[in-house]
């Protein structure tokens, strides 16, 4: 989940130029829409990191209070939307995916921490951490079920969401989107909810 976290010692900042790619939120505090802060100087922008790196990432959070490991890891859209310049890190996040926009999570090394991973070193760190930044709250709130019945229908007329990574990957906090994907998405801010 974000955290308002100071970036560890020697981490690069984020790229200046803009986003690597863009997330919106659908589970839970559905309603908004962040980007992901490019954090290596090495990937200025998303289509320099790779052919498989996503531009567009669907993200879960945790508006409502849930303890791990003791600690509460409540971070919501307007958790988000409250911190300076609307940035957090997304710590705890285990998806390989993001790994190329990504800086080495300090909190698999913090034992206080639920993401801690005693297994992992710090000069060959496994888990990665990513910025994000707030950029609009949609208009609308779009259930996960809603999603789910447009995949569902896509899958038999080859819409936008028929391959969406959320219902055919295994279950991750944060997710790639196609471009196709993302606009449908989008588009469903508009609509009545189905």
């Amino acid at each position: 989940m974000p955290r308002p976290r100071k970036r560890p010692a020697g981490a690069a900042e984020p790229d200046k130029k803009g986003p690597a790619g863009k997330r919106t939120k659908t589970k839970n505090s559905g309603e908004a829409s962040t980007k992901v802060k490019n954090s290596s100087p090495q990937t200025s922008t998303s289509e320099n990191c790779g052919k498989n790196l996503s531009k567009y990432w669907l993200m879960k959070s945790e508006p409502e209070s849930r303890l791990e490991k003791g600690v509460d890891v409540k971070f919501s859209i307007e958790d988000l939307k409250a911190q300076p310049k609307q940035i957090a890190g997304w710590d705890g996040v285990r998806n390989y995916q993001i790994v190329k926009e990504a800086y080495p999570d300090h909190t698999q090394f913090e034992k206080s921490n639920p993401y801690y991973d005693p297994s992992s070193k710090e000069d060959n760190p496994k888990w990665s951490m990513v910025d994000v930044q707030f950029v609009r709250m949609m208009k609308r709130f779009i259930p996960l079920a809603e999603l789910k019945t447009h995949h569902q229908a896509h899958k038999a007329t080859g819409g936008p969401l028929k391959t969406m990574a959320l219902f055919t990957q295994q279950r991750l906090s944060v997710q790639p989107l196609t471009q196709e994907e993302f606009d449908f998405v989008l588009s469903l801010e508009e609509k009545e909810p189905s």
